[in-house]
């Protein structure tokens, strides 16, 4: 049975894009992007929401990989090769080693968690929340960057109410800590 993963990097006041929707996080250098190449890699599934998945798609270019350092040509592939569902009733057409789902979220994750094996990953403020309302959530990883956005798109939607335990803390470069909790119930 997989595990189902919550992680998103975020600032210090929890939002993990700013006031305008963009992504106004430093962007991951060196050890911190080798970070989350591993991350991909260790991924047998990802799970993106619409608008989540459509930042994401830039790592599907293969010019991705002209003209730029090792580590971003790393996750490129990593990226490429990992399988994705992608949940929108908009999108009408997804990338490469990517399937579109509009059915109905809970049950789609509930039967990738029974069939599949290893980590599954989420990516999307809103579909985590509507997964972690469900109870499919195994872990949540913060990885919070030493910046105060101010407002934005926060890391847990506004109304969710969870009891977390800590499973550790990790720090990272970039002044990034990473924290890891599951459900404590």
């Amino acid at each position: 049975m997989a595990r189902i993963v919550y992680a998103m990097l975020m600032s210090l006041d929890g939002y993990i894009a700013g006031p305008d929707g963009s992504i106004a996080l430093p962007v991951p250098e060196g050890g911190l992007h080798r970070h989350f190449n591993d991350m991909m890699r260790q991924t047998s599934i990802a799970l993106c929401g619409r608008r989540m998945y459509e930042v994401m798609r830039f790592w599907d270019s293969p010019d991705r990989e002209i003209g730029t350092g090792d580590v971003e040509v790393d996750f490129a592939h990593a990226w490429r090769e990992t399988p994705k569902i992608v949940f929108s009733t908009t999108l009408r057409e997804v990338g490469p080693n990517a399937r579109l789902v509009q059915g109905d979220v809970e049950d789609v994750a509930r039967s990738l968690k029974s069939e599949a094996d290893g980590q599954i990953t989420v990516a999307g403020a809103d579909l985590a929340a509507h997964l972690a309302r469900s109870g499919l959530i195994d872990e949540y990883r913060l990885y919070m960057h030493p910046v105060v956005l101010g407002g934005g798109k926060p890391y847990f939607q506004s109304g969710l109410s969870l009891r977390l335990k800590p499973l550790g803390m990790e720090n990272l470069t970039q002044g990034v800590t990473l924290l890891r909790y599951a459900p404590a119930g």
